[in-house]
């Protein structure tokens, strides 16, 4: 409770200090500091469905996590997280909620129709990252390698174009990091801790961000690249090199969608130091490298992307955002992410008792990966969302506390979520 109520005064404190300095001198370029938001209560269409998901998870959730066979948890938490996520979302309504936020002049959706040859795409697209670049990209697809867009792309070539269908992969793919989650936490530690963890994993405050956010879908594909490393390094896969290799594929994939995701590598050397093997390495490597050959080739250099992005950030609104207020707010923020149960849960983690476990060392993994990402200074403001892939492996942590009180943390883990989507707009 000391731990969670520290959390709500940082929390407090960022909000008050970021209004003040936002009506001083407007260089915080955020509505509603520490989140990129801004105040508007409401409720929509989604709010019964999201109270009803909330009831039911803070009631059963522990219950049904026990008796549920594996299988069946697995699941059950891809299925019940992504109705926590659409739920949430339409509690904005289904344009502003879903259809829009992936089609807005930020947004990947709106460079879709330019991509006409995906050669001539990658050969130009460095050049096309400087604000002063004739025909610069808008600033989420400037803001990431290539990847990211040629995932809309590739919806659009199949006959699924449009902000709804971006949604539904969004959501879909980013519901499944509860379960990949699951799996990894499985591995590295026993099959009761996860189950214990599952209902925290699915009703967790991210889902605002989740829903709907490319970064959402960053989050899915991270923690399944993750959840093979665990398994191979754990060989509780049938065949280890063969996760090994998947989990190569996608950590490789997971380069070219955000420059950021390079620091999962700090969370792949947790899995490895808690498996106490490098045996899956080779085969991590093997199965990255087909993607940094064929985007290479192709014409996109990666360091030459990430170098430009970085001139091209401080052209925008980080050339003026103070690092010494983001430093500590970025933190801040993440309370409403990650929720009160994890703070609580991470205070836990801290004990001597469990500080060697493969789960602690699964959660530092992720909190030391987001510490890295906030002092380089790259992490400016809207971190709830960007943070998202470092997040979820906090979320466990919960699993720590006490049996006994964990639906009412899962109370607050559900009214963190929902005081946020109907108190403020939030996103891009």
């Amino acid at each position: 409770m000391y731990a969670a109520g520290a959390a709500v005064a940082l929390f407090a404190v960022a909000a008050a200090v970021g209004h003040h300095l936002e009506n001083r001198d407007g260089t915080l370029r955020l509505r509603w500091p520490p989140l990129y938001a801004y105040w508007e209560p409401h409720v929509g269409p989604g709010t019964p469905a999201a109270l009803v998901v909330a009831a039911l998870v803070v009631v059963y959730g522990p219950t049904a996590a026990r008796r549920l066979g594996w299988r069946r948890l697995l699941w059950a938490s891809w299925g019940v997280s992504a109705a926590w996520i659409w739920s949430l979302a339409l509690i904005d309504g289904w344009y502003r909620g879903v259809t829009r936020r992936l089609t807005t002049k930020y947004e990947y959706l709106q460079s879709v129709p330019e991509v006409q040859d995906v050669g001539a795409t990658l050969r130009e697209f460095s050049g096309r990252i400087l604000m002063d670049a004739p025909d610069n990209w808008p600033a989420h697809v400037a803001g990431h390698p290539p990847g990211a867009l040629l995932t809309f792309v590739g919806l659009d070539r199949i006959g699924l174009g449009g902000g709804a269908w971006a949604a539904v992969l969004c959501v879909t793919v980013g519901a499944s990091a509860a379960t990949a989650v699951l799996v990894a936490v499985r591995a590295l530690a026993d099959e009761h801790t996860a189950r214990v963890a599952a209902p925290f994993l699915v009703l967790a405050p991210a889902a605002v961000w989740i829903g709907v956010s490319a970064d959402g879908y960053f989050a899915g594909v991270s923690a399944w690249a993750v959840a093979l490393l665990a398994l191979a390094a754990t060989r509780r896969a049938r065949l280890p090199w063969l996760a090994g290799l998947g989990s190569g594929v996608l950590f490789g994939w997971t380069m070219y969608l955000s420059y950021g995701l390079g620091l999962l590598a700090v969370v792949a050397v947790a899995v490895l130091v808690a498996a106490r093997t490098w045996r899956p390495v080779p085969w991590v490597v093997l199965g990255a490298l087909p993607w940094v050959v064929a985007f290479t080739v192709a014409g996109f250099w990666w360091y030459e992307g990430y170098t430009t992005l970085v001139e091209r950030y401080y052209q925008g609104a980080a050339g003026v955002r103070p690092y010494a207020y983001y430093v500590w707010a970025n933190l801040a923020a993440q309370v409403v992410v990650v929720g009160l149960a994890t703070v609580a849960g991470l205070r836990r983690a801290a004990g001597r008792e469990v500080r060697r476990s493969g789960l602690v060392l699964l959660v530092a993994g992720g909190l030391l990966a987001m510490l890295v990402a906030n002092l380089s200074g790259m992490s400016k403001a809207e971190t709830e969302r960007i943070w998202l892939p470092f997040a979820i492996w906090l979320l466990p942590a919960a699993a720590l506390l006490p049996v006994r009180d964990h639906r009412w943390w899962l109370g607050a883990q559900a009214a963190v979520a929902l005081t946020v989507n109907h108190l403020l707009v939030t996103g891009w």
